[in-house]
């Protein structure tokens, strides 16, 4: 890759895909920026080119293929061939499941999940004619362990990890070499607990510990340029991981007990407060929530990821000279018992 290479960003506006785009632009990248709302496109398209980046803004809801089909062919006709697509779009109601519409359901669903879908096959259309390119699908631990309060989110999480699988395989049967890539993100302090609609009493919140929208968009532009599979982000990802593959019933009830309060604030929530499930709110909410006093800004765990294979090399080295100097020893004693 180039350090021009040309990138699109799905949810690009605010949170993570503000904070991607910001990472992608202090490294020279021409940048696609797709969301909603004009006035926060228009703000992340100045620090992009503040950074030093370039930026054209595409104004689309990801909940429409058509719309997406078009973003990518507007950033082509812009930039040039596409080479990284992030797909980060997403849309989430905090509400017990028996209080949400059927409507909000599935809009939940059309922007999370098949938001992805359709940014992938606008990408892979492009991407598989050319055999290159990268697709990044921004996750979550919750794809793979699921909250209560967040149904249709978690729901449309598990189903983009799904999804995500079955098309890797097919690529490798076809020989496509377009890599495809997964980022399980931990709890973030982004403004989607400004901004998603809520049926609780109680504003949301992050179930900590929490990391910086930064975190993530360090952890996105390296799976972007890596062949990973897939890349876990933060300690509490990969724990939840992990414990859901060893004791998910006893997390059911762990998390039915934990969970509910632990995502509300003792701050009421006003029902009046616009959120954006259907409309982007006004303001510019930038990347970051309200949380900043107790989010972290870095991941050692990212930090293992990222070196693990010059850690392997470094600790087989280690391993190897222990070995030498053992067998050293003991050749020395043998020798001392021969003088003996």
């Amino acid at each position: 890759m180039t350090n021009e290479e040309v990138v699109v960003i799905t949810g690009a506006s605010g949170g993570v895909g503000r904070a991607t785009a910001r990472y992608f632009a202090a490294r020279g990248a021409k940048i696609g920026l797709l969301a909603r709302g004009r006035d926060r496109l228009e703000a992340a398209q100045r620090e992009v080119e503040e950074l030093g980046g370039k930026a054209v803004i595409v104004i689309a809801d990801v909940a429409k293929s058509e719309e997406v089909e078009a973003a990518a062919q507007s950033v082509e006709d812009n930039f040039g061939p596409i080479d990284i697509w992030v797909n980060n779009a997403m849309a989430s109601v905090f509400s017990r499941f028996l209080d949400l519409t059927p409507e909000e359901f599935r809009r939940i669903t059309e922007v999370t999940y098949f938001g992805a879908v359709h940014g992938t096959m606008a990408a892979l259309r492009r991407m598989a004619a050319r055999n290159y390119g990268t697709i990044v699908q921004v996750g979550s631990a919750l794809s793979y362990r699921s909250i209560p309060l967040q149904s249709g989110y978690c729901g449309a999480k598990h189903a983009l990890r799904g999804f995500t699988d079955s098309l890797r395989s097919e690529l490798i049967h076809d020989g496509i070499d377009v890599h495809l890539t997964m980022v399980q993100l931990p709890a973030l302090n982004t403004p989607q607990f400004t901004w998603a609609r809520n049926h609780m009493s109680r504003q949301p919140q992050p179930v900590g510990p929490i990391y910086q929208p930064e975190v993530a968009a360090e952890a996105i532009y390296w799976a972007a340029h890596h062949r990973r599979r897939e890349v876990c982000v933060g300690v509490p990802t990969v724990a939840a991981i992990v414990a859901n593959k060893m004791m998910p019933a006893s997390l059911d009830h762990y998390l039915a007990h934990t969970s509910v309060e632990g995502q509300l604030t003792e701050e009421p929530y006003d029902p009046d407060q616009p959120d954006n499930l259907w409309q982007p709110p006004p303001g510019d909410y930038g990347a970051r929530g309200h949380f900043n006093d107790h989010a972290l800004t870095f991941s050692p765990q990212l930090w293992f990821t990222k070196n693990r294979n010059w850690l392997a090399l470094a600790a087989a080295g280690l391993a190897g000279i222990g070995c030498g100097v053992a067998v050293t020893r003991k050749l020395h004693g043998k020798n001392e018992k021969a003088r003996g």
